[in-house]
């Protein structure tokens, strides 16, 4: 009888990480990369990075995909919490020509700019803020995201883990010393049950924590509460 996984590449066990069955592109951060599916940042899908307060290591987990798109393709920033900041879109290789800036007046308008975007197709890549948002909503957008190849992320606060999602990945950050430490709340395959640490600074190193909290269990409370948030470049 043949492997269940060798039938089609969409098969997959629900104890092993899907492989072969979507485009994927790298995150550029090896131990991450490991523990996702065909190891890479899923194109054409909703992807959640859920974080304690804006600033809290996102946008640098991210760059290293960034920097891989085409450079025709613009890169779309909905409903950011702070103006981009040019100097370090400049510092990290990118060409802030690329920066699509989207501010809109209303919630509803960014979920509309958003699916617009995403539908068009002519982005690279969409990076939308969503402080607060309805189910339905998220499953308008991951369905309008299915029908081309970007690399779509919506960045959510960290309560969000509480409520389920259409999405196929979804991380939460924890920012440590010299990065991040990520949760793989969500990912197609058995869970993650230890965070990952994603180095974010050169040389950066952190030894894992003795005990790690269930997957179901509230994420630790915001490291810098009562601080300004730090800009988007963070």
């Amino acid at each position: 009888m043949p492997v269940p996984e060798h039938i089609h590449p969409a098969v997959w066990r629900a104890s092993q990480l899907a492989r072969g069955a979507a485009r994927t592109l790298p995150t550029g951060h090896a131990a991450l990369s490991a523990e996702l599916p065909d190891g890479g940042w899923p194109l054409g899908s909703l992807i959640e990075v859920l974080t304690p307060h804006p600033g809290s290591g996102e946008i640098r987990l991210l760059r290293p995909a960034l920097a891989q798109l085409e450079t025709r393709r613009p890169i779309a920033l909905v409903q950011p919490p702070h103006p981009p900041h040019i100097a370090s879109w400049m510092s990290w290789k990118l060409d802030p020509r690329q920066l699509l800036w989207v501010a809109p007046e209303k919630p509803a308008d960014a979920l509309w700019a958003t699916e617009q975007i995403l539908k068009n197709g002519s982005c690279g890549a969409v990076l939308c803020w969503l402080p607060q948002v309805r189910p339905e909503s998220l499953r308008r957008l991951h369905l309008a995201a299915q029908a081309g190849d970007l690399f779509f992320v919506a960045l959510r606060p960290a309560g969000a883990a509480r409520s389920a999602t259409p999405a196929g990945l979804r991380l939460a950050l924890e920012p440590a010393p010299g990065g991040v430490w990520a949760h793989l709340l969500k990912r197609r395959g058995p869970p993650c049950e230890n965070p990952v640490y994603v180095a974010l600074e050169p040389g950066a190193a952190v030894s894992p924590p003795t005990r790690h909290a269930p997957l179901d269990r509230r994420l630790p409370a915001l490291s810098a509460a009562g601080r300004a948030a730090p800009a988007l470049a963070a």
